[in-house]
Parts: C-alpha cells; structure tokens; sequence
C-alpha cells in the first residue's frame, strides 16, 4: 500500500511545500532604478558611481556595455550612436527606470546630447536620461560656475570637439589641459596623483569658478573633496558629477558632504 502524499511520491521522498505565503516591498530599488550605459573598454565608471551611490538604500545601479572602439577619435565616438538603444533594451527589460545615463562624455558631444537622449527613449520612453556633459552643465549651474578650467586625456581633435562645444553653451573656457592619450585602457591607469597634479596646473594658469575632468575613464572621484579643501575651487569629473546628476533627476535629493561640494546642491 502506498500511503505517500501526491507531492512526495512526485518528489522521489522529498517533502515539497509549495505556494508558501510571502509579501513584496520595493525591493532594493524602492527610491530609484538608475540604468548606466557603460563603454566596452572603461574600467572606471562602475568602480566609482557604486562608490557614491553605495551608501543610499533604496538606490540601485543597473548597467548594460556598448560596444566602441579602445582608440578615441571623432570617428570612433560617433559610431556609437546607433547601438545606443539596443544597449539600453537590455537593461531589465519590460521595467521601467527612472533615469538612464550613457558614460562617454566625447560621444556626447560629437554625436549631440539631444541625439543621444532620442536613441535612450527609444527604448525607454519614459525614463529622465544624462550624459557626462549635460550632468557637467547642470553641475556649472548648481555652483554657480561660469568660467572652467577644463582637463582631459583627449588627443587635439577631439579636445576641439570639447572646447567648442562647452564655450558654445555659454561658458568660458579660459585654461584647458591634455594628457593627450588616445588609448582608453592607457587613460584608465592615468595614476590620481596625476590627475590632482593636471587640476594644479589648470588652477595655476587661470582664475577659474570649477574645474571639470572630462573622461570616463579618468579616476577624480574620490579626490573631489580634498581638492576642493585645498585650493578652495569647486571640482567636479564626468563620472562625478553625472553621478551627482542622475540622483537628483530620480527624485534623491541626499545630501553627501564626503564626496565634494556638488554633492550639497540641488539642479539649479
């Protein structure tokens, strides 16, 4: 005789306790979904953003990699466009994020931010989206900062791309400093003592109101603050200050003192 319950004879003996009560909550993304579009050969970005954004509960980060060249040129930056929206796509599918930043500062600006926002809404109509330069301008205007010294990695071409496009915007650029490295892997070992000496070298050629390292690639996050405690001059980078960006657009208004001075305002 086979006295067994259906669910242990199916099981091989195994006691099987299905349809176990439970309940939701907003799980860990309760205050903002943040979707990062992450260049193919960058190495900084998440290193620093899960920094900052590591310490607000309800905040979570979800990334997806877009497919670029290791040699940054005009060429090279603008061939991304149109594999931004499927990047995008495959960031949770079918749910809906509050913000979706793509993390290449020069694209940005040699495709065009509005071009870059149509291919993101394309795949995620609803979502606030931001770039390293349009978080960069939100940045100026939250300091009050007109006139910046600018430092990148960049080689001449794609350094005029940068100039051209910040001064058309309205604010001057009255120092700008290279490292000149077209290789994106070679930028990402740029040392941050390096970068902390590049920032000096702007702030000692001009009087400027912020300094703004363009460059994913480019480690200034944590720097930012005691930068800023030792020359008295607002310092933000492209991580840094899209970071900073992409909180407040999904509505986190936090305070957080340890990384910068940015970091205490609101968009202006």
């Amino acid at each position: 005789m086979n006295d067994r319950s259906p669910a242990e004879a199916s099981s091989g003996g195994m006691q099987l306790i299905e349809n176990l009560p439970f309940e939701t909550d907003g799980g860990i993304a309760s205050r903002a979904r943040i979707g990062l579009l992450v260049l193919a050969t960058d190495f900084t970005i998440e290193h620093e953003w899960r920094a900052i954004l590591g310490g607000l509960d309800g905040v979570a980060l979800y990334q997806s990699r877009i497919l670029n060249d290791n040699l940054i040129t005009p060429e090279t930056l603008r061939a991304m466009e149109p594999r931004i929206a499927a990047a995008t796509d495959v960031i949770l599918p079918g749910t809906e994020l509050d913000v979706v930043a793509y993390g290449c500062t020069s694209a940005s600006m040699a495709i065009g931010e509005e071009k870059v926002f149509a291919r993101i809404r394309s795949a995620r109509p609803t979502a606030r989206c931001t770039t390293p330069i349009t978080a960069a301008f939100a940045a100026f205007r939250a300091l009050k900062a007109r006139r910046i010294g600018v430092l990148t990695p960049y080689r001449a071409d794609v350094n005029r791309i940068v100039a051209d496009y910040i001064a058309a915007r309205g604010f001057e650029v009255p120092v700008f400093g290279s490292f000149n490295e077209p290789d994106d892997g070679k930028v990402a070992r740029i040392t941050p003592a390096a970068v902390r000496r590049g920032v000096e070298t702007i702030l000692a050629e001009a009087a400027v109101d912020a300094v703004f390292v363009s460059c994913t690639s480019v480690r200034l996050a944590h720097a930012a603050r005691s930068i800023e405690a030792e020359t008295g001059v607002p310092v933000t980078s492209s991580n840094h200050a899209m970071a900073w960006h992409a909180l407040r657009l999904a509505g986190v208004e936090d305070q957080l003192p340890e990384w910068g001075r940015l970091f205490e305002t609101r968009i202006g």
